[in-house]
């Protein structure tokens, strides 16, 4: 078994295997709901069973001094130094610590206030997008909406927010890199966004202004302990790219499914589809998040699989979304479909701080750029990002009209 999941692996982690991962979640789950890729490895690949890892308290995330002990070389590379204090790879107490803080900026209340800006942006960006030529979606729309919103949460001027697609971008990389020299232009996006926000929070510190980073410059500097300036500076940049790469990946994901089937741009305009349910499905069926960050097995049984303490986790949660023990068709894109919630925001105390803004972004743009454009149609070849980890595109070229 080891051997043919480590060939699926392979395969799944190849070029054409990013482009089109289903496939090979298919093969994994004919070899169970957890499957051991190698001594000391195993890939999660049931629904089930990465609801369970991602919601055990005793699964803990690798240890970056761990890591640094056995491949020294991984300090040379800010991108993943810097990313150690990120609260996705961070276990209690210093995670719920940091965590609580920053979920100030996400409560449900706060989100749902959010609304009507929201909407005003996309009508803006829809006007914007008005014409007889082809407009590029991903880069005229998916990436603007969830950017700007993220950044007016942050505090950051809309003059700085030009260069932080590619940065971001750049960072990202971190999730997919097969080789410590595959990190070159994360390291300096890394270095230049530390720098960045370095300086923002010594304005906010010099003249406070109601926004998040100003809450947070407060905390960082009442010298109790409940937040450093590092944990701070590196905390902003999960923020950034966790803030608008899975939302613009969502809307992407989901406007291309809309594409290529007009029936279900007909139920979604007419209301027989709601576009709550649409979301969902489009979370499920094409996830903008695959693989949640490797876990550390305390030792325990999962997907009838006995996992030895201190066993690699690799929880998969695409092919999660896509279980058939859990999903009746799981390739069949169903939004009307009530088998569960998909796991693309995660689970447990590491669930999404962000998940409520993006279906409110999402929920807030379809209606209103279907509603806008009856006649959206592809304008050419669309083109993936050759990433496994985030999927969605990088382009997506569309006619409105």
């Amino acid at each position: 078994m080891t051997t043919a999941a480590l060939d699926i692996l392979t395969a799944l982690d190849s070029p054409a295997g990013r482009a089109d991962p289903y496939p090979h979640y298919a093969a994994l789950h004919e070899l169970g709901a957890a499957v051991r890729l190698a001594p000391g490895s195993v890939a999660i690949v049931g629904y089930d069973a990465n609801a369970a890892v991602l919601r055990d308290p005793a699964v803990r995330h690798e240890d970056y001094a761990e890591i640094a002990a056995v491949l020294p070389q991984w300090l040379e590379h800010p991108s993943l130094t810097e990313s150690e204090d990120w609260i996705l790879n961070l276990d209690p107490p210093r995670h719920t610590r940091i965590r609580s803080l920053m979920s100030r900026a996400f409560t449900a209340r706060r989100v749902a206030a959010l609304e009507p800006a929201i909407a005003a942006m996309t009508d803006q960006l829809l006007d914007a997008m008005s014409g007889a030529g082809p407009v590029e979606f991903m880069q005229d729309f998916a990436y603007l909406l969830p950017v700007t919103v993220i950044c007016e949460l942050i505090g950051i001027p809309e003059s700085d927010r030009a260069e932080f697609r590619p940065l971001a971008r750049a960072v990202t990389t971190i999730f997919d890199f097969t080789d410590l020299g595959d990190l070159a232009e994360a390291d300096k996006a890394t270095a230049r966004l530390l720098e960045y926000f370095t300086g923002l929070a010594a304005q906010r510190r010099a003249s406070p202004r109601d926004d998040l980073l100003s809450a947070l410059v407060a905390v960082a500097g009442s010298d109790d302990g409940r937040l450093s300036d590092a944990e701070l500076t590196r905390n902003l940049i999960l923020l950034l790219v966790a803030g608008f790469e899975t939302t613009t990946n969502l809307l992407g994901n989901g406007l291309h499914i809309v594409l290529h089937d007009p029936a279900l741009a007909v139920s979604l305009r007419s209301g027989d589809i709601p576009v709550a349910a649409f979301i969902e499905e489009v979370l499920r069926y094409d996830s903008p998040v695959q693989a949640a960050s490797n876990r550390i097995s305390p030792g325990q049984e999962v997907g009838g699989l006995v996992i030895e303490p201190g066993e690699h986790l690799m929880p998969l949660v695409g092919a999660g979304n896509r279980d058939p023990r859990k999903f009746s068709a799981p390739g069949r894109f169903d939004p009307l479909r009530s088998e569960g919630s998909p796991l693309s925001f995660g689970g447990g105390a590491h669930f999404c701080l962000g998940a409520a803004l993006a279906r409110l972004e999402a929920s807030v743009a379809f209606p209103r750029l279907l509603a806008r454009f009856p006649r959206l149609a592809l304008a050419g070849e669309p083109a993936r990002r050759p990433s496994l980890v985030l999927r969605g595109y990088d382009t997506l070229p569309v006619t409105v009209g």
